[in-house]
């Protein structure tokens, strides 16, 4: 996953993530990163801003269905290809 859109989505969680989390990869579970509720909302409007798209679901959702970086990155890939 080490393309563009990948190292945006990397880009965006380790700007919100624990300062000595160290190096964040497609498999970095999101509970490793001490990301809270608000800081993944603040990541998906991010998101949502840099590609256009529309992100439907709220938070709680987010953490049942989002479980490692690569789930984000596969997430906004899914969105930005449907809207191609």
């Amino acid at each position: 996953m080490s393309d563009g859109l990948a190292s945006t989505v990397i880009g965006k969680v380790k700007a919100r993530a624990s300062p000595d989390i160290g190096e964040i990869t497609a498999a970095t579970e999101l509970s490793e990163l001490g990301i809270h509720s608000l800081e993944l909302t603040e990541i998906v409007f991010e998101l949502e801003d840099e590609f256009g798209i529309e992100i439907e679901m709220n938070t709680v959702d987010a953490w049942a269905n989002l479980f490692n970086v690569g789930d984000i990155v596969r997430a906004v890939r899914e969105l930005v290809e449907k809207k191609a």
